[in-house]
């Protein structure tokens, strides 16, 4: 199923476009978006461990702007934003 991730503050460096699109398992959970967005940085920034922390420390929320945990299960077509820690904590 297709997923879109928005990106917002310090991710938006990510991409030149505000979102990153994913194909991704029927049973995705927000865990498995964070690994698919490691592993596009890997293949898209060398493995910039600055953004990769900024994956790992960063919350996710739903399209309803509800924070959401690693365990919430994703619906195809969904958008979930990535929303990382301001002030480095």
């Amino acid at each position: 199923m297709k997923i879109k991730v928005e990106l917002f503050g310090a991710s938006r460096e990510f991409s030149k476009d505000y979102a990153i699109e994913f194909n991704v398992n029927n049973d995705s959970k927000i865990k498995d978006i964070r690994q698919e967005l490691i592993k596009y940085l890997d293949q898209n920034f060398n493995g910039n461990e600055v953004y990769k922390k900024i994956v790992k420390s960063s919350a996710f929320c739903s399209e309803e702007n509800n924070i959401v945990s690693d365990n919430y299960k994703i619906t195809e077509n969904e958008k979930i934003g990535i929303i990382p820690p301001i002030g480095g904590g």
